[in-house]
């Protein structure tokens, strides 16, 4: 079964959105965005989180210890680099946590997957350029992937389902494709969520 991971939660009513219908992942969003929370504030929101939900933390080009600390503190079980960060910056982080490590990648054209193939990372997510864009980017460009991987970009309640016949991602993200007027919609995720589960 697809997984599926629901990005960019900021208040506790997203927290009720998804504990109701339990993704494996949620987002927490650290990075500059409309959607970034503080520390203090994701804390609060990881509480109320239910148990069998797993929080990443998204990150740009964001100090070590930062993210560590996150970690420690119990608010996030993994991590989503979105910036320029190179392999021996993920290598390093490989050796402060054996919490898992996604990458982020921008796919423009044949052979950017295949490029991070030797990766240390645990995961790839493929994105279009820019990130919650919102936007689709052509699902022919992927190829052979070398690591299991998060699709992105643009997926919504009613291509989801396309998404994964066409690409047989490792997980489904969705951020804006789950918003109504820039906010997290419930019954979007609701939606989302149940036909990824073919429940609709």
């Amino acid at each position: 079964m697809t997984k599926i991971k629901i990005c960019g939660l900021s208040r506790l009513c997203d927290i009720e959105a998804v504990n109701e219908e339990k993704p494996d992942f949620i987002g927490f969003v650290f990075a500059e965005s409309r959607r970034r929370v503080t520390p203090q504030q994701a804390m609060k929101l990881r509480e109320k989180l239910h148990t069998e939900i797993a929080a990443v933390g998204v990150f740009v080009n964001e100090r070590k210890e930062n993210i560590i600390n996150l970690i420690t503190n119990g608010i996030i079980d993994s991590i989503q680099l979105h910036g320029v960060e190179d392999e021996e910056y993920i290598r390093k982080l490989k050796l402060l946590t054996d919490k898992a490590i996604i990458k982020a990648i921008t796919v423009q054209n044949t052979g950017d997957v295949q490029r991070w193939n030797d990766t240390s990372a645990d995961f790839l997510l493929l994105d279009n350029h820019g990130g919650g864009t919102g936007k689709l980017f052509d699902w022919e460009l992927i190829g052979e992937a070398g690591k299991p991987y998060f699709l992105a970009g643009g997926l919504c309640p009613e291509n989801v389902r396309e998404a994964i016949r066409k690409t047989t991602p490792f997980a489904v993200d969705a951020s804006s494709g789950v918003e109504n007027g820039g906010l997290k919609d419930p019954v979007k995720i609701r939606e989302f969520i149940r036909r990824v589960r073919n429940e609709y």
